[in-house]
């Protein structure tokens, strides 16, 4: 199935998932460290108490990178670093303060689409735009560069775990995410190393 589809069928606990594995892959962008997002994981195996203090607690402890920090890198367009850096924070000030609801599912998307697009703007060797993203995400990936195809992987990598076994399948998803933030990191940095030159 699509990404769409597999969002589409999400249950709560998968959209929560989705959107937060999104969300703590781009951590990097946000200022945080790699275990800031484990409250919001460890949430997820509850019935969703604590929430949206858990939510409050993390927006107050994540300040957003700079995006000269990222830079624009190879063939960029010069405000490259402050368009991912956005995106990113608009994945984190999304989040709904319950873990239910419609409001879940817009966050999900929310998370799917700018977390695609953070990829695609770090990559020198992808010219595609929004239009790109949605056909990635409906399964058309002819053309999409290898950042942007591994972050489509990873995110469809979630929801099925979920679909297929329910809370049983959060560790797998929590490393998933784990290693997509090291890729993200690892790209951040070497596009920084290459605008200060």
């Amino acid at each position: 199935m699509s990404l769409v589809e597999l969002l589409a069928q999400a249950d709560e606990r998968g959209l929560a998932a989705g959107g937060l594995a999104c969300l703590d892959r781009c951590v990097p962008l946000l200022g945080g460290d790699d275990e800031v997002l484990r409250p919001l994981w460890a949430g997820l195996v509850d019935e969703g108490e604590e929430w949206g203090e858990r939510v409050a607690k993390i927006r107050g402890e994540l300040t957003p990178a700079d995006p000269s920090d990222v830079g624009s890198g190879e063939g960029g367009d010069g405000d490259g670093g402050e368009e991912v850096v956005l995106l990113a924070r608009r994945m984190l000030d999304a989040v709904p303060g319950e873990r239910s609801g419609e409001g879940l599912r817009e966050w999900a998307e929310v998370c799917s689409v700018s977390a695609l697009r953070i990829h695609q703007l770090l990559d020198p060797l992808d010219a595609g735009g929004a239009d790109s993203v949605a056909a990635c995400r409906e399964g058309r990936t002819d053309g999409a560069s290898h950042l942007v195809a591994a972050e489509l992987r990873r995110q469809v990598a979630v929801l099925e775990l979920l679909a297929q076994h329910g809370a049983a399948g959060l560790r797998q998803a929590l490393g998933v995410a784990t290693e997509g933030r090291r890729v993200l990191r690892a790209v951040v940095s070497r596009r920084a190393r290459g605008a200060q030159r």
